[in-house]
C-alpha cells in the first residue's frame, strides 16, 4: 500500500471532489460501435461513461439471481425451522442458522482476496457449486447433525455469493450510480424474502420441507448459466503459484479461527451451557483475542492484507462498517423471530405465518429501491440512514408491546414498519464504507463489508435465541416440563405441538413466548439506538463517479467495457 494512499485515506478533510471536480491531465475521446467513451485521466482514477449493453445487463441479471438464491434459502428456512426441528428430533435449533452464518462469515474475507487473484467469474461459479452441494446434503438430511453439516457447506457458498455480487457490481458501476443498481440487487433479495416465508410454510405444512433445499439446485444452475454466458470480466495474469503467493494465508487462518471461536461461544451461551461456563468463556476470550491479533497483523505485517488498515482509518468508513454490523443484527432477528411469534403465540400454521410475514417483504423491496434512487439522485446517504435508525427504534418499541392476544392487523402493521427501516439500511450502509476509499480498494472493502454484515447476522440469531431460551426457562408453566421432560432445550421444536397441550397449559405457553419475544424487541431498541449513535460519526463525502479500469466486461473483439482495444487518439 503506497504512502500516498495512506495520506489520502487518513484525512477526510482532503477527500476527493466529485466528478465535476476531477482534474485531468489529458482527455481522450474513444469511439466504438457499442459505446462513446469520454476518458479523463486523473492522478489515480479514470472516469468513464459507458453504454450499458446486453452484456452488462446479463451480468446484472446473474448477480440478481445469485442474490435471490441465497436470500430465498435464508428466509424460508426460518419459517419452516420449527417443523424441521421436530421431524429430525433435534434440540440444537440455533445451529441451523449459526452453522450457516459461521461458515459464510469465515470465508468472506478470503473471498475478496481470491477474487482479486483468480478473477470474479471462477470464484462465483465455485460459490454456486458449494451452495448447490450444501443444499443437496440439507435436502437429504436424516438427522439434525447432517442438516447442520449441509448448512455449513451452504454457508461457504452463500458467503462467496454475497461478497461477489457486491464486488462485481462495484467493478461495473461507479459509486455515484450504484444506488439505483444496488436497489435492484436489494429488490431481488427482498423479492425472495417476500415469497420465501410462504414457500417455506407451504412445504413445511405438507411435510415436504426437503424441497426447500432442493429448489436451490435449480436457481443455482440458472445463475451459473448466466455467469458463464455474461460474466466475462478480465482475469489477472500470472501462474497458479504466483497467484496463490499473493493470498494472505496467515490473515485468513487468523480470521477464520477467531470468528469461528466467537460464533461457537455465542451459540452455546445461555442455551447449551451457562454464560459463566468455561465452554462459553474460553472460545469467546480466544476468539476476540484472535480478532485483535488479526487486525494487528493486517496493519503491520501482512504483505497483501485481506483487510487493509486504511479501510477503517476514517471515521466515516469505521461508522459504515459498524452500522452494517448493527443493522444485520436487527435484520436477522426480525426475519427469524417474527415467524416464531405468529406460530408460537398466535397459533398460525407455517403457511399462515408465511402469509402474515408478507408485510415485511412487501415494504423491504420498494424501500431498497427508493433508498437507492434517493442516494443516486441526491448524492447524500446520511439523511436516509438517520431516518432508518429512527424507524428501527420506534418499530422495535411497537413490536415489544405485542401479546398473544394482539390483533393481526397491529402485528402486520408493526412488522411492515420495521421493514421500512431494514429496507433502507440494507441498501444505504455501504456508501459510508466506500466513499472515503479509492476505487482500487473496492474488492477488499466490500469483502470486509459483507463479513461485518454476516458477523452481525450471527449475533442477531444468537442474541434472540439466548433471550428466548433463558426467558422461557424461567417463565414456562410447570406443566410444560411435565409434558416435555427435556425442558426448554426443545422449546423451539415443540412450537408445532403447542396446540396439542391442555388448553390452560397451551395458553400459558403462548403468553410465555410472547413475553420472551417482547424482551427480544426491547433489546433491539437498544441495538437500534447504538446504530443511531454510531451513524453520527460519519461525514458527507462525494460519491465516486468512476470504476476500476482493470476490471470490466470483456468483449471478444474489443478491450474492456466495450471500448476499442487498440483505439487511437
Amino acid at each position: 500500500m503506497t504512502d500516498s494512499f495512506m495520506r489520502r485515506s487518513s484525512s477526510e478533510s482532503a477527500h476527493r471532489p466529485d466528478d465535476s471536480g476531477l482534474q485531468s491531465s489529458s482527455t481522450k475521446i474513444l469511439a466504438s460501435p457499442n459505446a462513446f467513451v469520454l476518458e479523463v485521466e486523473a492522478d489515480t482514477v479514470t472516469a468513464k461513461v459507458v453504454k450499458h449493453d446486453f452484456r452488462f445487463w446479463g451480468v446484472i441479471a446473474a448477480i440478481m439471481v445469485a442474490a435471490f438464491t441465497s436470500a430465498l434459502d435464508l428466509t424460508a428456512v426460518s419459517t419452516a425451522l420449527p417443523v424441521i426441528t421436530q421431524e429430525l428430533h433435534g434440540t440444537q435449533f440455533v445451529w441451523v442458522g449459526s452453522a450457516y452464518a459461521l461458515s459464510s462469515t469465515a470465508f468472506l474475507p478470503l473471498s475478496g482476496g481470491v477474487a482479486e487473484v483468480f478473477g470474479r467469474r471462477v470464484v462465483m461459479l465455485a460459490a454456486l457449486l458449494f451452495f448447490a452441494v450444501g443444499s443437496v446434503v440439507c435436502g437429504a438430511a436424516s438427522s439434525m447433525n447432517m442438516l447442520i453439516v449441509g448448512r455449513t457447506v451452504q454457508g461457504l457458498g452463500a458467503g462467496g455469493l454475497t461478497s461477489l455480487t457486491q464486488i462485481v457490481l462495484s467493478d461495473l458501476v461507479s459509486l455515484k450510480e450504484r444506488g439505483m443498481f444496488n436497489g435492484l440487487i436489494g429488490l431481488a433479495w427482498a423479492l425472495a424474502s417476500f415469497i420465501a416465508p410462504v414457500v417455506g410454510g407451504v412445504l413445511a405444512d405438507h411435510h415436504a420441507w426437503r424441497w426447500l433445499f432442493y429448489l436451490n439446485i435449480f436457481t443455482s444452475a440458472f445463475s451459473a448459466i448466466l455467469v458463464i454466458l455474461f460474466l466475462r470480466l478480465r482475469t489477472p495474469a500470472g501462474t497458479i503459484s504466483e497467484k496463490l503467493s499473493r493470498i494472505d494465508w496467515v490473515g485468513n487462518i487468523l480470521v477464520i479461527a477467531s470468528s469461528s471461536a466467537v460464533i461457537i461461544g455465542l451459540t452455546w451461551g445461555g442455551i447449551q451451557f451457562p454464560w459463566s461456563s468455561w465452554h462459553v468463556l474460553v472460545p469467546l476470550v480466544l476468539g476476540f483475542a484472535g480478532l485483535v491479533v488479526f487486525l494487528i497483523y493486517e496493519a503491520k505485517y501482512a504483505r497483501n492484507p485481506i483487510v487493509p488498515f486504511a479501510l477503517m482509518s476514517t471515521m466515516t468508513g469505521l461508522s459504515g462498517y459498524l452500522q452494517t454490523f448493527i443493522a444485520s443484527i436487527v435484520m436477522i432477528a426480525t426475519i427469524y423471530y417474527i415467524p416464531v411469534f405468529f406460530q408460537a403465540c398466535q397459533g398460525r400454521s407455517p403457511t399462515a405465518s408465511g402469509v402474515d410475514t408478507f408485510g415485511l417483504g412487501f415494504v423491504i423491496a420498494p424501500c431498497n429501491v427508493i433508498a437507492g434512487i434517493t442516494i443516486a439522485r441526491s448524492k447524500r446517504y446520511r439523511p436516509q440512514l438517520w431516518l432508518a435508525w429512527a424507524i428501527v427504534m420506534i418499530a422495535s418499541g411497537l413490536l415489544s408491546t405485542l401479546t398473544a392476544h394482539s390483533s393481526r392487523s397491529a402485528t402486520i402493521g408493526f412488522e411492515a414498519f420495521i421493514g421500512v427501516g431494514i429496507g433502507i439500511l440494507t441498501t444505504a450502509t455501504y456508501f459510508p464504507v466506500l466513499a472515503p476509499l479509492p476505487i482500487s480498494e473496492n474488492a477488499h472493502a466490500l469483502a470486509f463489508f459483507i463479513f461485518a454484515r454476516a458477523f452481525g447476522q450471527v449475533w442477531g440469531v444468537t442474541i434472540g435465541a439466548a433471550v428466548l431460551q433463558n426467558y422461557l426457562q424461567r417463565h414456562l408453566p410447570s406443566a410444560f416440563d411435565g409434558a416435555f421432560p427435556q425442558g426448554t432445550e426443545i422449546a423451539y421444536a415443540v412450537i408445532p405441538l403447542i396446540k396439542t397441550l391442555p388448553p390452560d397449559v397451551a395458553e400459558a405457553t403462548r403468553e410465555a413466548f410472547a413475553s420472551a419475544l417482547s424482551v427480544v424487541w426491547q433489546v433491539m431498541i437498544g441495538i437500534g439506538a447504538l446504530g443511531m449513535v454510531v451513524s453520527l460519526g460519519m461525514k458527507h463525502l462525494a460519491l465516486h463517479g468512476a470504476t476500476d479500469e482493470k476490471w470490466g466486461v470483456e468483449d471478444e473483439n474489443k478491450g474492456l467495457n466495450g471500448t476499442a482495444g487498440e483505439a487511437e487518439e
